[in-house]
């Protein structure tokens, strides 16, 4: 009879997959409004704060600046702090009554595997915490000192957030039409605003960035094309080669 009862109680959860074993579950206690409310403070100060620190840092940076410094503080944050405590706390969090635990637990409804341990999600969020977080912060730092390393940073990174959300999706629909197991809860709520709005922002505003970067990578290396193509004009009308060969005062006291 006991093992029927606590058969039973691994099962008496509202997420998908229904046979998903969590025994330790225990419902949220503040409602989602409240959560939502105070996540969003949070996020909105650290972001806030980033960017009043990147322009005290560089009093001209430029609007599209801090668009940047402000996206990926977000995600600094998210990366380094909400995931990180999935990473720490993930064997109990479906009983974490914690602010971030009641987020987790908000959210697995439209994904369960955060709450069971799946090893995808422990090995993509644990890279994403160790390696992306820190990489996002860096890219607020290089910004906010006008440090041209952004540029490659913001590839890397950018690059890297659409492959996460392309395996992040991948895998769970190849689970879904290979084996018809579904994690998530099909209303709409959980589907199509937290599944798929949620995650949206990690496909569209890394695709922009990336655009942006890579155009703006593209107007450099033109610009300096065509100065070395006016100096190699000018060399041919003049036969003053004196450019090519012209070494720094510093340079030639070092060989002297």
């Amino acid at each position: 009879m006991d093992n029927v009862t606590d058969a039973a109680a691994a099962f008496a959860h509202p997420y998908y997959p229904v046979t998903a074993a969590l025994p330790h579950y225990v419902a949220n206690k503040n409602s989602v409004l409240s959560l939502l409310v105070f996540f969003g403070s949070i996020i909105s100060f650290v972001v806030f704060t980033a960017v009043a620190g990147a322009r005290n840092a560089y009093p001209q940076l430029t609007v599209p600046d801090q668009l940047t410094v402000a996206w990926f503080s977000l995600c600094g944050f998210l990366h380094c702090f909400f995931e990180g405590y999935f990473i720490l706390n993930h064997k109990s969090l479906a009983s974490d009554q914690s602010l971030f635990g009641q987020l987790w637990k908000e959210y697995a409804l439209s994904d369960s595997r955060y709450l069971t341990s799946d090893p995808f999600m422990l090995c993509v969020e644990s890279f994403t915490v160790l390696v992306w977080g820190p990489l996002c912060w860096a890219i607020v730092i290089t910004t906010a000192k006008r440090n041209q390393l952004r540029y490659p940073f913001q590839i890397i990174m950018s690059v890297g957030h659409l492959y996460g959300v392309v395996l992040y999706y991948s895998t769970s629909l190849i689970e879904f039409y290979s084996n018809g197991v579904s994690h998530s809860r099909p209303d709409f709520l959980y589907f199509w605003v937290y599944y798929i709005g949620f995650n949206a922002p990690w496909v569209i505003v890394p695709a922009i960035i990336l655009y942006q970067t890579t155009i703006h990578i593209k107007r450099h290396l033109t610009d300096r094309a065509d100065v070395v193509a006016k100096l190699n004009r000018i060399d041919g009308i003049m036969g003053d080669k004196s450019w090519q060969t012209y070494v720094p005062q510093d340079e030639e006291k070092k060989t002297s």
